[in-house]
């Protein structure tokens, strides 16, 4: 029995022992990179640990701590507060700003954890404010990341399209961001009227139709919960929480001073997010100790091991060639549009818990083959691959998916994380093949 195929039974075994028994996930992939590195590969330890996302830890425990703070000083509220007067008291309207916000930010050049892991705090305290359901703004501030992915300025853009210059393959640029761009607005606008939008859209309405019978007075709002998900319910009676406005105090200042500068430095320096978040938790700590209180118990290390055990594993498969071991099957494939389709889910599958950007530079190369047939389009297929690759980055396991579980109200965790895992693992099926179909198949016939 090979390694590659041991490798892979002993990831199905982390994912049925972990459903069936309460047993974090992260602790047993752990435990398999041990298992697997030493006793089958017989590699020493570091080299099994040479996989541990390093800046992945730092980058979630430094935004997850910096926000503790925020939301222990009235930073993260007064946010909020000022974002339902922006938008004029439409609570509706508010992750369709979080999706585009996150999608002007990766299009312009941040990468799309480090435009996540800005965002998502904010909204999943919106969410939590006004009662809206936590998974849907989740995955707007996701996959309005992902819809900027792939712009010319954007950083997968530019390392996809440099592949594949170097792999001679002829693409094109603006075709590989306007499809990834209307797959991810189409999926917003799912997601949208799927976890609870109309919900707002209707409370919003009523809000306004009663407004226009009565003295029409700042409209109060009210989160309550509707069946399984949560909705908004706005009543347009006068405002009694005026007093409860929150101002701008010294520690409030200090804090959004710091989020201006872990949002320039991270778009304009391309500073590490995760050190960046870690120094201005320490400098609001030193300068005000009371607020910080408890911060640290409030960075969610269930969390943190689940995403960096499952990480650190993927990347031993990635190390002994798992990946590249599909990739041969491949090349055993006697029809090109199969073998597409196959590339295309290899892509989603592997991404849906490793690096993106690595596995694109690994697979494009794979394509060349299929593109010399005649039976596939270039520009087709790459933004086929490029699609699958990187809208399941909704996973948990991923550093975005990571970030909104990470930021979701406690009470709220589990629930946030199962439903993002059905979520990744439902685009892991379904993108590679709506993608392809629409992208290879259809053009290339």
């Amino acid at each position: 029995m090979s390694e590659q195929f041991i490798s892979i039974l002993a990831l199905l075994a982390i994912f049925l022992t972990g459903t069936l028994r309460a047993v974090n996930l992260g602790a047993l992939a752990l435990v398999a990179s041990f298992a697997v590195g030493v006793g089958v590969l017989g590699m020493d330890t570091p080299e099994v640990l040479v996989g541990f996302p390093g800046e992945l830890f730092v980058i979630l425990v430094g935004v997850t701590y910096l926000f503790a703070i925020a939301r222990n000083n009235g930073t993260v509220e007064w946010l909020v507060q000022a974002a339902v007067r922006l938008v004029g008291g439409r609570v509706a309207a508010i992750p369709w700003v979080m999706f585009t916000v996150s999608c002007v930010l990766v299009s312009l050049g941040a990468v799309s954890p480090a435009a996540v892991a800005i965002i998502a705090p904010i909204g999943m305290t919106f969410a939590s404010r006004y009662g809206i359901n936590p998974l849907l703004m989740g995955l707007m501030v996701v996959h309005g990341s992902a819809a900027g992915n792939f712009s010319p300025l954007g950083v997968l853009g530019v390392v996809t399209n440099g592949v594949v210059d170097s792999s001679g393959i002829a693409g094109d640029p603006m075709v590989l961001f306007l499809s990834n761009l209307v797959f991810n607005v189409l999926l917003g606008t799912g997601i949208y009227f799927g976890f609870g939008g109309r919900h707002l859209i209707t409370a919003g309405r009523a809000a306004f139709r009663a407004a226009a019978g009565k003295n029409p007075a700042p409209a109060e709002l009210h989160p309550t919960t509707s069946g399984s998900s949560t909705a908004t319910v706005i009543a347009a009676e006068p405002a009694s929480a005026e007093a409860d406005v929150l101002s701008l105090d010294r520690d409030r200042l200090v804090t959004l001073g710091s989020m201006a500068a872990l949002v320039i430095g991270a778009l304009v320096w391309d500073l590490d997010v995760g050190l960046m978040s870690l120094t201005a938790a320490v400098l609001l700590t030193l300068v005000s100790p009371g607020t910080a209180k408890e911060a640290v118990a409030q960075i969610n290390w269930s969390v943190v091991l689940l995403v960096c055990g499952i990480v650190t594993y993927v990347a031993l498969l990635q190390e002994i060639g798992t990946v590249d071991y599909l990739g041969d099957a491949l090349s055993e494939v006697d029809a090109p549009l199969l073998a597409a389709l196959l590339i295309c889910y290899i892509g989603a599958i592997v991404s849906a818990f490793a690096s993106t950007t690595g596995i694109l530079g690994a697979l494009i190369p794979l394509a060349v083959p299929l593109i010399a047939t005649g039976q596939v389009t270039a520009v087709g297929l790459v933004a086929a691959l490029s699609i699958s690759s990187s809208v399941v980055d909704s996973s948990p396991f991923s550093t975005n998916g990571a970030m909104v579980v990470a930021n979701a109200p406690k009470e709220q965790q589990a629930m946030v994380y199962r439903q993002l895992m059905k979520w990744g693992f439902g685009l892991v099926l379904a993108a590679p093949l709506l993608s392809w179909a629409a992208l290879t198949a259809v053009a290339g016939w």
